[in-house]
């Protein structure tokens, strides 16, 4: 039997070290969409690996994704069919499984602005059409849901808080290129509260921001992928901003424990922020990028200098966690530590 490389074990050993009851899933039969995603595989993953570790468990794990070559990709250490039950289809349609699920963990989207601006019907679709198939499946065997929900329904931030809490939202433009995205989550929220006050559905919603880790794809689009590129090339970096911009970066194991917390510990009906406080510039992670894969002896960083007359960079904002801290989560690993692991895989 194949086993995950000793990052991704210890990383998933470090999430079912938490104390969570674990034990409310032995037995239960879970779906999880999105499962050859960044986010969604290691959900898989931390499925399949609680069933090893605790043969007795007994979970029954279904794996939703579009392509079958994508899912062995992104899962190379599971038996598949064996360990988990592939379903191959695109959630836009009806899913039936030949066992009703007890828990759906919805992760199906696509994520990425490089992914999302180019199929920007494709994405509304995955966000509507896939939560309400989700919820009409949790409805009729009187399953619990997780909707992984994103920071993009706060909107611009406008006002500029500090630290967003699961009440403050900024504006959007329905017509800007990122709506299909954010407007779409939003509805799909709003579908997960429905489902809930009309139907009794348990619906728990996480927001998640600016997540990084070993399994991400290189060609992500996002800053952390992009740099990840250039660094694995021995490129230097050269920013096409003054690199000012700050975001807060969360490890991939702390942004999947946080889910299982909203699973197993949150309230039907609620969104929660699961993401990082500490925020970072883009500068800043550039050159932490290049210490943590230890080529600062030869890689440099160029930043564009601003204009006297343009805006200064603005903050995109960090969540407030203190409702999903009353759960007991809070994220564990610093960014330092973060790439360091990130580069030891790839």
């Amino acid at each position: 039997m194949k086993v995950p490389e000793p990052i991704l074990r210890e990383d998933l050993s470090s999430i079912l070290a938490a104390p969570l009851p674990w034990e409310s899933l032995y037995g239960r039969t879970i779906l999880v969409t999105g499962a050859s995603g960044f986010i969604g595989g290691h959900i898989v993953e931390t499925l399949a690996w609680l069933n090893r570790c605790q043969p007795h468990a007994g979970l029954r794990i279904y794996a939703l994704a579009r392509d079958l070559g994508r899912l062995h990709q992104r899962l190379p250490w599971l038996d598949i069919p064996g360990e988990l039950s592939p379903v191959i289809q695109d959630i836009r349609q009806p899913c039936h499984l030949d066992t009703p699920p007890d828990i759906i963990i919805h992760a199906a989207s696509p994520a990425s602005p490089r992914h999302y601006l180019q199929r920007p019907v494709e994405t509304i679709g995955a966000n509507t059409d896939g939560t309400r198939h989700m919820l009409d499946l949790a409805r009729s065997g009187a399953a619990r849901v997780l909707f992984l929900s994103s920071g993009a329904v706060y909107g611009d931030n406008i006002l500029q808080v500090d630290a967003m809490r699961e009440t403050d939202f900024g504006s959007e433009d329905p017509l800007g290129p990122r709506a299909c995205y954010s407007e779409s989550k939003r509805l799909a929220e709003t579908l997960c509260r429905a489902y809930h006050t009309q139907y009794g559905v348990d619906a728990r919603i996480a927001r998640i921001s600016h997540c990084y880790g070993p399994g991400i794809r290189l060609d992500d689009g996002r800053v952390i992928a992009d740099l990840l590129v250039d660094v694995l090339n021995d490129r230097d970096i050269q920013l096409d901003s003054d690199g000012s911009a700050s975001r807060p970066f969360c490890y991939v194991s702390d942004t999947v424990l946080g889910l299982f917390h909203v699973l197993l510990n949150g309230e039907a009906g609620e969104a929660y922020n699961v993401g990082e406080t500490h925020e970072t510039s883009i500068l800043e992670l550039a050159h932490m990028m290049i210490a943590a894969a230890g080529k600062t002896d030869r890689l440099h960083v160029t930043a564009k200098a601003r204009s006297p007359l343009a805006p200064a960079a603005r903050s995109s904002g960090h969540f407030d966690i203190d409702k999903i801290r009353a759960l007991g989560w809070v994220p564990r690993v610093n960014l330092e530590a973060g790439l360091s692991r990130l580069l030891r895989v790839n």
